[in-house]
């Protein structure tokens, strides 16, 4: 019953823009924190932010400053804007909520090279 489907990665060229969303259903998304994490190949899976139920966010040090978070509670969304995107944030991002925090979706593909 719990699903997430995350969408919106792409090929994209150093210093472009991604905007990421992630559809979620399945429990109280507007009592839940959400979080984005992503996984370069052969390396750990890294927490990139979350956000507040009420849509306070805080970042990881990698990504302060070019990623935004945000959140529509009417919608069930979870959203990743990421700017100024740069080599290493190449990775598979995936959405993931507190409520639920050993559930994974298939994540979505980013990209990024010239």
């Amino acid at each position: 019953q719990v699903q997430l489907v995350e969408s919106g990665g792409a090929l994209v060229q150093p210093g472009g823009s991604l905007r990421l969303s992630c559809a979620a259903s399945g429990f109280t998304f507007s009592r839940s924190v959400m979080r984005w994490y992503r996984q370069a190949p052969g390396k750990e899976r890294e927490w990139v932010a979350i956000i507040s139920t009420t849509g306070d966010p805080l970042y990881a040090n990698a990504v302060r400053g070019r990623f935004t978070i945000s959140r529509d509670n009417t919608e069930n969304m979870v959203y990743l804007e990421m700017n100024k995107l740069l080599p290493e944030d190449t990775a598979v991002y995936y959405c993931n909520a507190a409520a639920r925090p050993n559930f994974w979706g298939r994540g979505t593909q980013v990209t990024v090279s010239s």
